[in-house]
């Protein structure tokens, strides 16, 4: 039996939590990124987990090239972002290649073992799962690379 995995609160809540002093804390492990609506053209803000790798910040999406705001990327890699009260404009790449998106797993993995785990856990893979089983897994995600942009001023 899989167990079941946690839910977030809906983005709405992320989002009004975001705005009070829980920004700080919140802004170790999510941010929030906004995108423009890929047929609206409105913005649209995202809460997400992140990892922050050698100056960029890696984005893991479960939902692969099928979540709306990895679409709405895909149409417009200009997005902004928001890491606890730090903001700033970056440029993502969408990347589906396995290798990179199991090797993000791993790092995932290490830095946060109980939660990726049972994530992990969640989908069917062992407990200590082998880097066959990360990237058989990969298969169905994708990951988003945002590097901000030099001046890194929000818009």
């Amino acid at each position: 039996m899989r167990d079941s995995p946690t839910r977030l609160p809906p983005n709405s809540l992320m989002i009004k939590l975001y705005n009070t002093p829980l920004a700080s804390l919140l802004g170790r492990m999510f941010l929030l990124l906004t995108t423009r609506g890929r047929r609206s053209g409105l913005p649209r803000t995202t809460p997400l987990q992140y990892e922050a790798i050698k100056g960029a910040y890696y984005l893991g999406a479960a939902r692969g090239v099928r979540a709306d705001w990895v679409r709405n990327i895909l149409a417009d890699p200009s997005v902004e972002c928001r890491v606890g009260r730090r903001m700033f404009r970056a440029t993502a790449r969408v990347v589906t290649e396995i290798g990179p998106i199991a090797d993000f797993l791993q790092v995932r993995l290490r830095r946060h073992p109980h939660i990726v785990g049972a994530i992990l856990r969640s989908e069917g893979l062992p407990r200590t799962p082998a880097r066959a089983d990360l990237e058989a897994y990969s298969a169905r995600l994708a990951l988003v690379v945002l590097t901000p942009n030099p001046s890194g001023e929000p818009g």
